[in-house]
């Protein structure tokens, strides 16, 4: 009998005289199989592949990989056992039976509570309802509720933080001087609290800080003290933002200009609130206000409108969006930004007909004059302030429902633009070649897809350097030629800032990491267990206290600072003195 059909047969193996049946092993074909398989598992899951294809294997994709891998290896290993290991029909029938009944078990128990930024699902019983309904909504919020009039107007402080990303939107700060000895001098927890659902970080002005939150159905603008938590008011709408992917409620930061907190949420919006009372001076909903399907919208924007909202002395700009409904023939199917009077909310212009990302607009001196830039679905532009005009726009691929653009462009002296982003595009630096002549025309100086592929965060820029999270490991980048100098630890998806010479990289654990902003090498100076749980949220540096929060939870911590010229001076009671808030 040839070797292969023996392969198929059984055996009878005499033993004291009697034929006893024994399967034979399973064909070389399933082993070589499934080894390949785990080979393959290995090599993606250790991250020797990156050497050859780290511009495309982020962990991401990795961890489909080996889900796909480890699904392919059941499966054979199945196969085998069904139609050649030689088992009894009832025992290979009882066996598929208990594996489609612990699948069909797992699918009625269990649902996704939330994924990671490396898409690993966290489960959760589905009768359980989502945290963020069993927290109580604080007072009776409503759409217009109007706060008494009693309260002072607040009043800026030289220390506040009263924007996206910190005071001049570029993910750092110089003062103060942080003491780098946080063995010496551990940070102080000054409260912690829960707090609704989103990906909202805080902004503040002296004593006050703002967020936006999910509580139930509610789509919440909240105000408490920075040295208290305690909330001194909340402005709701009926709205939630929902998807397995990206979470639960909002994800933008709230802007605070002249004691007036702006907020952009996730389903539209925008709110002009008085800070003093929490009294609502206008609200706007853009996707109403353009004629915009929402959604259609919801589709294409797939996880929630994220963008802070800019504020100059005379307008309140955010992404616009599409596609439209309510529009002639003459109007773009897509607008890339809208601007608002500041103090009464009347629509002053519309521009761009490129469909919006997950950025934040900002007013920015590039080329020689002031413009607004903007990361859009597709490309990054420059538009004049006072009428929306398009100045110039370059290719930045992306769609805003898969390899979405999340990161802001950072201009480098007058006529550089530094551009990062995850999905393997990496990151790049751009010059002005011509703008003597609209529109602008820039060139590439270099693109690399392997470097500082920040997903979900921002890099900060300082003494020429880059630093960011690139797929969840923090690197260090020259900007000039795109060298870099290093990349060390695994911090997840979370978020970066600068202050001063120093680092605090936000983990995606809640962990808060100190850390040298120097080329030389990967210097870690102490770590803070700040909050648990994912935490995709920026951080917010008021004075010397830091405010930490993901969907869970809220805290404040007073940092350690070295005592210097208008710099605050922590004290023995953990309070600060100087020119804090």
């Amino acid at each position: 009998m040839k070797k292969k059909q023996k392969n198929r047969v059984i055996e009878s193996v005499a033993r004291g005289g009697h034929s006893v049946p024994r399967p034979l092993t399973p064909p070389r074909r399933v082993w070589i199989g499934v080894a390949s398989l785990a080979a393959a598992a290995a090599l993606v899951r250790g991250g020797w592949l990156e050497p050859i294809a780290g511009a495309i294997i982020d962990q991401a994709v990795a961890n489909i990989i080996t889900l796909i891998l480890c699904f392919s290896a059941l499966m054979t290993i199945l196969l085998w056992f069904l139609r050649e290991s030689g088992h009894a029909p009832k025992a290979k029938w009882a066996v598929l039976g208990g594996l489609l009944g612990a699948v069909a078990l797992g699918a009625a128990l269990l649902r996704i509570e939330r994924v990671s930024g490396d898409l690993i699902p966290e489960f959760a019983l589905r009768w359980n309802p989502s945290r963020d309904r069993l927290l109580p909504q604080h007072r009776a919020a409503t759409p217009d509720a109007v706060a008494p009039q009693s309260a002072a107007p607040w009043q800026a402080s030289s220390g506040d933080f009263p924007t996206f990303l910190g005071p001049t939107g570029s993910c750092g700060v110089d003062a103060p001087t942080l003491d780098p000895n946080w063995d010496a001098q551990p940070p102080r927890r000054q409260w912690r609290r829960p707090i609704g659902a989103g990906w909202s970080g805080f902004a503040t002005c002296g004593d006050h800080a703002v967020t936006l939150e999910q509580r139930g159905d509610d789509e919440i603008v909240s105000s408490c003290s920075v040295l208290t938590g305690e909330i001194e008011w909340t402005v709701a709408v009926k709205g939630r933002h929902e998807t397995v992917l990206g979470g639960v409620g909002p994800r933008s930061t709230p802007t605070i200009y002249d004691g007036v907190v702006y907020t952009h949420g996730a389903t539209g919006w925008l709110h002009a609130i008085d800070g003093a009372t929490g009294a609502v001076l206008w609200k706007k909903n853009v996707l109403e206000e353009l004629g915009i399907d929402p959604a259609t919208h919801a589709l294409m924007v797939a996880w929630g409108r994220a963008a802070s909202p800019l504020v100059t002395a005379d307008l309140v700009v955010v992404p616009a969006g599409g596609p439209r409904t309510r529009r002639s023939a003459q109007e773009p199917e897509f607008l890339a930004l809208v601007a608002f009077d500041r103090l009464t909310g009347e629509r002053r212009w519309t521009t761009g007909d490129e469909q919006i990302s997950f950025t934040s607009p900002k007013l920015v001196s590039f080329g020689g004059r002031e413009l607004i830039l903007s990361v859009n679905e597709g490309h990054v532009a420059g538009y004049d302030p006072a009428d929306g005009h398009e100045l110039w726009e370059h290719p930045w691929l992306g769609h805003s429902n898969s390899d979405a653009s999340c990161s802001q462009a950072v201009p480098i002296g007058d006529r550089r633009l530094f551009l990062s982003k995850g999905y393997g595009i990496g990151a790049a630096v751009f010059e002005i070649e011509k703008n003597d002549a609209e529109p602008w025309t820039l060139r590439e100086v270099w693109r690399n897809a392997g470097l500082l592929k920040t997903k979900f965060t921002n890099v900060a820029i300082h003494d020429g350097h880059a630093y960011g999270l690139s797929d969840g490991i923090l690197e260090c980048v020259r900007v000039d030629d795109g060298t870099r100098r290093w990349k060390a630890g695994r911090y997840g998806q979370g978020q970066v800032l600068r202050v001063g010479a120093l680092l605090l990289v936000q983990a995606e654990s809640g962990e808060v990491v100190l850390v040298d902003a120097s080329p030389e090498k990967h210097v870690v100076r102490g770590r803070l267990a700040a909050i648990d749980g994912q935490t995709w949220n920026n951080l917010c540096l008021s004075g010397s206290r830091l405010l930490v929060r993901n969907a869970e939870e809220a805290a404040c911590y007073e940092l350690p600072v070295i005592s210097g010229a208008n710099e605050p001076v922590v004290t023995d009671a953990g309070t600060a003195t100087g020119n804090t808030p």
